[in-house]
């Protein structure tokens, strides 16, 4: 595919901007809600991910370094036993997910923000962990990105697991959009993939090529706070947060160049343009963007029959906004996007739990349960 370059000033920049806010505000929105959110658990300030015990209790991560075991709305236990956090802006703890095979060997899996290895400040570390009597056991740091860096920005942390049982994980470009994203042998940017125990899989797309870190998957990034596995076809799609404006929705592919920040939808904040690129040969272009940006974090698919109007399309929810997108696709397209479930709040995680609820984490508030009205 042949470049498109658009040649623009600083007032052109400005009107392509508010052109693309105008066109931005057409997306449809629900007016009559079928589903209301309900509150069902208080006890927490900055919920950034939620998972579920084979027993029914909830696992929440509060980013300032707290892991809560929630039963019934009601705080169990704080789990001790984690690792050193360095709680730094956006960095604190992350995301929690439980192996597919759970049951069977007991490993969860936190990403969080450590000031282990080289240089000051912190970057983002994957832990493999048990659970014993609300405490972790046999701990192992299956990867730590470096260099540390006192940016308290763009840590990224967000994983899922795939049909192979393979983690795929994502790094934020950590604030440093000129040096990371572009640069395969650095860390930073990227989404990663990793085998189950931390060892790389052999058909990672960089494990011949020299100096590369052989654990990415993907580059190009800039700060993906979603990401999950399509319940058909098994593919791992992200969205990532773009600066002001350019907001992605990606279908992960081995060795894709997601171009960031040669590429863009977005501005810098103070207005300007950075690049003049909103495609290039050799770069992937989003499954859909946001102008302006949503800011999104938390990202499911819906296979629940609970929401039969739901199910088969995904949410993203929306910190910047306070509200849930409803994304249809069809196939790899997305092909409408539907306001849901306005001012919920600064939704931080949604996850479908095993019994077929949705739960939304909202910074400030706790974590909701989406029920039918």
């Amino acid at each position: 595919m042949k470049s498109k370059k658009y040649k623009v000033n600083i007032l052109l920049a400005a009107g392509i901007a508010l052109m693309l806010m105008v066109g931005a505000t057409k997306q449809p929105q629900s007016d009559s809600q079928n589903y209301s959110a309900e509150l069902v658990f208080s006890g927490v300030n900055v919920p950034w991910s939620m998972a579920w015990l084979p027993n029914g209790d909830m696992l929440v991560t509060e980013r300032s370094g707290k892991l809560l075991r929630v039963r019934d709305g009601k705080l169990i236990s704080e789990i001790s036993g984690l690792p050193e956090i360095y709680v730094s802006g956006q960095g604190g703890l992350l995301d929690v997910v439980l192996h597919p095979d759970y049951k069977e060997n007991g490993w969860l899996y936190l990403s969080y923000s450590s000031s282990e290895g080289e240089g000051r400040g912190g970057n983002t570390a994957i832990l493999r962990a048990k659970l014993s009597d609300n405490k972790l056991i046999d701990k192992k740091v299956l990867y730590k990105a470096s260099p540390n860096s006192t940016r308290g920005q763009h840590f990224g942390g967000r994983m899922a697991f795939d049909s192979s049982n393979k983690l795929y994980f994502s790094v934020g470009d950590r604030g440093n959009r000129d040096e990371n994203p572009q640069d395969i042998t650095r860390d930073g940017g990227k989404i990663y993939r990793i085998n189950d125990d931390g060892s790389i899989p052999k058909d990672n797309p960089f494990v011949n090529q020299p100096k590369a870190s052989k654990a990415i998957f993907s580059y190009g990034h800039r700060n993906p706070q979603g990401m999950a596995k399509h319940p058909q076809t098994g593919d791992i799609w992200a969205h990532e947060h773009g600066p002001q404006g350019g907001d992605e929705l990606n279908l992960i592919g081995a060795g894709n160049n997601y171009g960031w920040p040669v590429i863009s939808y977005g501005i810098n904040y103070n207005g300007t343009p950075f690049t003049d690129l909103t495609e290039k040969e050799g770069m992937e272009q989003p499954k859909t963007y946001w102008v302006p940006s949503i800011a999104p974090s938390g990202f499911t698919f819906v296979t629940s029959d609970k929401y039969p109007d739901w199910k088969r399309k995904a949410l993203v929810g929306s910190l910047k906004f306070g509200y849930i997108v409803l994304v249809t696709l069809d196939g790899n397209s997305v092909s409408e996007k539907e306001i849901v479930l306005k001012d919920i709040g600064r939704v931080r995680d949604i996850r479908q739990s095993p019994d077929g609820f949705i739960y939304v984490g909202v910074e400030r508030k706790g974590i909701f349960k989406i029920v039918a009205n």
